[in-house]
Order: C-alpha cells, then sequence, then structure tokens
C-alpha cells in the first residue's frame, strides 16, 4: 500500500477511537462523585479518594508507559491500556463496597491515563511534521465532541434514585473501550524511515529526556499550563464562581457548556490562523489570553455590576479559555513530538502526560480553597501564572531551532539516508 494511503487510513481511524473514547469517558466522568458519594452511599470521603486514585494511577503508570511503547509500539500498550480500561469501568458500575469501587477505580484510571500517550504516539507516527499540528487539532476537537455528547446523553439517563442507571451508564463506558478495541485492532501502522527530529547524543530513556533543555523546558512550561488552567475548572474556579461571583449551578453548567462549544466552533479556523506562526509565540499569545481570562473573572466576582452582568463575564471566562485550549491543541503536542529523537515519541508523550498529571493533582489541591476562601488573592495568583505562561513561552522559543519552532520549514528540508539538511529560505516577515 502507498505510504500515504496507509498512513490516512491509520489515521483515520485513530480518530475514530479518539472520538469514541471521549465519548465514553463523558458519560461517567460528570457523575462519578455523586455516584460514589450518594448513589453507593459510601460518603464523601470514598469519593474525594477514588477521585485521587485517578490521579495516582496515572502517576505509577505512565513512567512504565513510555518505556513500553518505545520498546513494544504504541498498538499493543493502547490495546492493553483499554483492555484494562474496560474490565475497571464495568468493575465500577458493580461495585458496591470502598475497597471494590477504589480497585476498579484504579484499574480505570491506569487505563485511561496510557491511552493518552499511546494515541499521541500513534498520531506521530501517521502523521509528517508539516500535517501533525492538523492531525492533534482533530484530535482536540472530536475529544471535546465526545466528551459534550457522551456527557449530555449521560444526564438524560442517570437517575439519583437507581444504582441501576449508573450500571448502566458505566456498562456503557465499557462497551465503547472495547468497541475501541476492535477499531484500533485494524489500524495497520505504515513503517517509514526515521529521522531524527531533536538534538542531543545517544542514549536514551528518562537520562536522554532530561538531557533535553527544550524538552526539560516544555515540560516545566507545560506544568504551569494545566496548573493554571485545567487544573482550575472543577475545583478553584468553580468554587470561585460560586462563593464570590454568587454563580448558580445551572449557569456553572452553561460556562462548562461555552467552553466546549468556544473550542468546537473555533477550532479550525484557530488552526488557520496558528499554522504559519512560531510556536512559542502561539503558546506565549495564550498566556496573555488567560490573563484577561482571569481578570473578566475577578470582574464577576470582585466588581460591583449586577448579577447579570457577573453571570455574563464568568460564561465569558470559560470561552476564553476555550479559545486558549484551541490554540494550544495544534502547537504543543506536536512540538513534544517533534522534540523527540527518532523512536522516543513515546517516552516524551509519557513524560508529558506525566507532567499533565501532576499539575491537574497539585491544581486543585491549591486553587479550591483558595477559590473558596481567599478571593482576591485567588484570582491575582492566577493571572500572575497566566502572565508566567508568555514569560516561559518565550524563553522556551530562545531553545528550539528554527523547524521545531516554524514546522513549515521542514518542507523546505532535503532527506537523504537518515540525515536532514535545512535549505535556506527567507526569513520571516
Amino acid at each position: 500500500m502507498n505510504v500515504t494511503r496507509a498512513m490516512g487510513a491509520a489515521m483515520r481511524r485513530i480518530h475514530v477511537g479518539n472520538a469514541l473514547s471521549a465519548f465514553g469517558l463523558g458519560f461517567t466522568v460528570p457523575y462519578l462523585y455523586v455516584y460514589v458519594a450518594q448513589v453507593r452511599g459510601l460518603g464523601a470521603m470514598t469519593a474525594g479518594t477514588v477521585l485521587a486514585v485517578f490521579a495516582v494511577a496515572a502517576l505509577i503508570v505512565l513512567p512504565f508507559a513510555g518505556r513500553a511503547i518505545v520498546r513494544r509500539g504504541p498498538l499493543p500498550v493502547l490495546l492493553t491500556a483499554l483492555v484494562t480500561a474496560a474490565l475497571g469501568a464495568m468493575a465500577l458500575g458493580l461495585a458496591g463496597s470502598a475497597a471494590t469501587v477504589i480497585l476498579a477505580a484504579t484499574a480505570l484510571g491506569a487505563g485511561q491515563a496510557v491511552m493518552q500517550p499511546a494515541l499521541a504516539t500513534m498520531i506521530v507516527d501517521c502523521s509528517p511534521s508539516e500535517t501533525r499540528s492538523r492531525a492533534f487539532a482533530t484530535q482536540f476537537f472530536l475529544q471535546n465532541l465526545g466528551l459534550g455528547v457522551g456527557g449530555l446523553i449521560g444526564g438524560h439517563l442517570v437517575d439519583t434514585t437507581r444504582v441501576s442507571s449508573f450500571t448502566l451508564l458505566f456498562a456503557i463506558e465499557a462497551a465503547m473501550f472495547l468497541l475501541l478495541v476492535g477499531v484500533m485492532a485494524t489500524v495497520r501502522m505504515p513503517h517509514l524511515p526515521q529521522v531524527e527530529r531533536a538534538p542531543g547524543g545517544t542514549g536514551g530513556g528518562w537520562r536522554q529526556l532530561v538531557g533535553n533543555r527544550a524538552m526539560v523546558q516544555l515540560c516545566l512550561l507545560g506544568f504551569v499550563l494545566f496548573f493554571a488552567c485545567y487544573g482550575q475548572f472543577d475545583s478553584g474556579l468553580t468554587a470561585y464562581g460560586i462563593r464570590a461571583a454568587g454563580i448558580s449551578t445551572s449557569a456553572l453548567g452553561t460556562a462548562l457548556a461555552a467552553n466546549t462549544l468556544m473550542i468546537v466552533v473555533a477550532q479550525f479556523a484557530v488552526l488557520r490562523f496558528v499554522e504559519r506562526r512560531k510556536r512559542s509565540r502561539v503558546i506565549a499569545a495564550v498566556g496573555l489570553i488567560w490573563a484577561v481570562a482571569w481578570a473578566v473573572a475577578g470582574y464577576a466576582g470582585l466588581g460591583h455590576g449586577s448579577q447579570q452582568m457577573a453571570t455574563a463575564a464568568f460564561i465569558s471566562t470559560y470561552a476564553l479559555f476555550g479559545l486558549g485550549e484551541a490554540m494550544l491543541s495544534p502547537t504543543v503536542a506536536p512540538l513534544v513530538a517533534d522534540l523527540a529523537p527518532s523512536g522516543m515519541a513515546g517516552q516524551y508523550n509519557s513524560a508529558f502526560a506525566l507532567v499533565k498529571q501532576l499539575a491537574m493533582a497539585v491544581g486543585p489541591a491549591v486553587g479550591g480553597p483558595m477559590g473558596a476562601a481567599l478571593k482576591a488573592p485567588y484570582i491575582v495568583t492566577f493571572l500572575v501564572f497566566s502572565l508566567g505562561i508568555t514569560a516561559l513561552a518565550l524563553r522556551l522559543g530562545r531553545q528550539l531551532t528554527a523547524v521545531q519552532d516554524r514546522p513549515w520549514l521542514g518542507r523546505n528540508r532535503v532527506v537523504a539516508r537518515g540525515t536532514a539538511t535545512e535549505v535556506p529560505v527567507a526569513a520571516e516577515a
């Protein structure tokens, strides 16, 4: 089969897989706390433990997942993760005690965590660098669409008075994972000649990764990105909106919907804008957009306008976050891939996923109490973190090669016998 056709066929199945996994997760993620604490009657402490277990399981398995992807390839690792997640989801829907709920959540969390770098590595292997931004943008679009649709349907199926309704949700989630096993088992990964894409000496694994200064700086930047945005969505920002801005639960749901809608509507329009810009400057612009978002959130909770204005400002905050997310999806993940030496994309994707999980664990722990009790310091703190994103992104730009920061220049590279030589190009205007 022609290499381009093989890559296209594999990529279509990978995108279907992303949509199915997100659709399955959307059924259960919004209702997990209510299910454990109220429907199963296990209390808030057990429910909190279950949510923490997801993060802990990810932190444990991700360092090993990267090595497994490098040694075995992303597809076998993905299939193992999917089966593990399916078993965990089904067990969670049937579990009635605290111990079984926690064990089931561990399996589900571990499987979910490994899916992310495995799928990302498959996208890297099936896309040349000049089309990789569009591939990751499509992935992010389908993930958000799947989560939104799954959550919407799941919300109409659940009934807190009937355990069986939640069992049905977890059964659907498990079925989605198993369906995805069938889809991904048909993927035929193209065998492409590898080109060294990142500077560095010999050796591999974590030592080589830590020695890559640009990757270390990107991981630091990634931690701040996820800490200052994603780590606040369901914790600090929610608490701040309810306590400081007087936002109702229905308005909070509208804000979350506005975030998803912004991503779905703006993703490909934004992609056309960022494809010909330096990656470092796009990330820096996201920091500025998020700083504006935090300032708008400050107005919602600390201003003197009407409740309607506060609600509108709070919803706008989530929409602005969505705009930044749409700019990041075709920028950060492809950059991780381009920083990885040939054959090491799985290790680098797993490392970045590990950083994301750390930020997602620390973010709610810091932001939740601050958003509920320290309103003005909370806004100022995360506004400063957003400006820090801009500073870190500009600093990262100085560590990147011309092709890593401006991937379209790669089309002007001459590749021969495993080496790449850059052809001089006109300076960027």
